[in-house]
Parts: structure tokens; C-alpha cells; sequence
């Protein structure tokens, strides 16, 4: 494959890091999915304990896990774009990765309301 010749490896190379950064951070998305249906999982099998209040409380400490982890993982991979320049990608832009942060987070606090709040669960 030939490359063009006003790009230099060092040039591919930071576009292969910009998307080694996007992979990152889908990773930690997962990673924080996994975490929320943990906590909705805890709640769904253990909701009859004794006392009451003890499975919402574990179930919500996943959720709010969830809401961390991926706020984290988006100020951090917008600080890695922040550093770097693409040159033949396009790379992710902040906001999309704050929009995710922000949809995951909505979806974590619409579980934890139906928890918590008696008629809705």
C-alpha cells in the first residue's frame, strides 16, 4: 500500500493512536454497560432481601459506577484528542464522546428511579 508522500509514519502513526483512543474509549463504554447491568442484575435477584433498602443500595453503587467510569474514560480520551492532530482520519469529536457519557448516564438514572421509587419498578 502506498502512502502519499507529505505524510510521514510519524504522521499515520499518531492517527493509528487517535484510533487506538476511540477503541479505548468504546472499551470503557462497554466496560461501564457491564457495570450498570450488574447492578440491574443484583437488584433482579436479590430485590427480597432483608432489609429492603440493602439490594437498591448495592444495585445503585453499580450504577453510579457506570455513570464514573464513563465520564472518566470520556475526559480522558478528549484530552488524548485534545494532544494529537489527524492527518488522514477523521477522529471523534468531544461532544459525541460527552453525548454518550451523557445518554449512558441518563439510562443509569432512569434504572436507579425505577429502583427506587415505589410503582415504577
Amino acid at each position: 500500500m502506498d502512502q502519499p508522500e507529505h505524510f510521514t509514519p510519524t504522521d499515520l502513526a499518531e492517527d493509528r493512536t487517535i484510533l487506538a483512543n476511540e477503541r479505548t474509549f468504546a472499551g470503557w463504554v462497554r466496560t461501564s454497560f457491564g457495570s450498570i447491568a450488574i447492578g440491574v442484575g443484583f437488584h433482579a435477584l436479590f430485590n427480597r432481601m432483608e432489609p429492603p433498602w440493602a439490594p437498591r443500595a448495592i444495585a445503585s453503587w453499580f450504577l453510579l459506577l457506570g455513570v464514573v467510569m464513563v465520564w472518566l474514560a470520556a475526559r480522558r480520551a478528549a484530552a488524548v484528542m485534545q494532544r494529537l492532530s489527524p492527518h488522514v482520519i477523521r477522529n471523534a469529536r468531544k461532544m459525541n464522546m460527552e453525548l454518550i457519557a451523557s445518554a449512558v448516564s441518563l439510562g443509569a438514572v432512569a434504572l436507579a428511579a425505577v429502583i427506587w421509587l415505589p410503582g415504577l419498578g
